[in-house]
């Protein structure tokens, strides 16, 4: 494939996304990211806080999130637990995350239907994790008892449903079928608690983005249809 054939397959998956981000971002500049600013330095405060020998209690106690705890306390520490960097993680990486991912979807979606998105993704993972240890290790589907008392932090699970959902808004087909066939690669090479979360997430996505799409059809504005005796785009005459 040359060159200008690659360009051409550039701009088809990517153009309309890029349009919407540099016309926001030239509108508006970092007014158009506050959710995503604000994001990045909740986590980088998190994760000087809870690398104090005083800090790390504390910031369990709000975000951190195990498939052992009640169901109404994981709920209510789910939404920090998306900025809660996960302890075997590099913090760049989860820096880099969201200042992209959610910076991109957040120029696209808006703030509240980025957030509520990355939500729905996180929470998606947050509770496949019960019952996967529910099921048990025996299905492909479980986890081991052990599973329930893994700390459930970071954006990833976010990251991925946002990437899913903006990629398939945008029609970014390629870009949509990289990230699934990822996070399948993922699961399969190691199937852990966090590869068998963000396949939940994918397919909370999917769920989503199908939705997403009948409601959009069905509020679409119909084309009127022709009266009887009158040609489409012709006015009707009398005999």
């Amino acid at each position: 494939m040359n060159r200008a054939a690659l360009r051409r397959a550039a701009r088809t998956e990517w153009g309309p996304l890029y349009g919407a981000v540099w016309g926001t971002l030239t509108a508006k500049r970092l007014r158009a990211l506050p959710m995503t600013l604000t994001a990045v330095v909740l986590t980088a405060v998190f994760q000087i806080v809870q690398n104090q020998s005083w800090g790390f209690e504390p910031v369990q106690r709000l975000g951190s999130v195990q498939a052992q705890l009640p169901w109404w306390l994981a709920l209510l520490r789910t939404p920090l637990s998306l900025f809660v960097p996960a302890l075997d993680l590099p913090v760049w990486g989860a820096l880099a995350q969201i200042l992209f991912v959610f910076g991109i979807a957040e120029a696209c979606l808006g703030m509240r239907r980025t957030l509520a998105v990355a939500y729905v993704a996180t929470l998606a993972g947050t509770m496949y994790a019960r019952l996967a240890i529910a099921i048990g290790p025996h299905s492909v589907l479980g986890l081991p008892p052990d599973a329930a008392k893994v700390i459930d932090t970071g954006p990833s699970a976010a990251v991925v449903g946002l990437a899913l959902y903006v990629s398939w808004r945008y029609r970014a087909w390629f870009t949509c079928s990289v990230v699934v066939l990822a996070m399948v690669c993922e699961v399969l090479v190691k199937p852990n608690l966090a590869g068998k979360e963000h396949i939940a997430a994918v397919l909370a996505m999917l769920l989503l983005c199908l939705g997403d799409e009948a409601w959009r059809r069905r509020k679409a504005p119909q084309q009127p249809h022709p009266q009887r005796g009158q040609r489409s785009g012709a006015p009707a005459t009398r005999s």
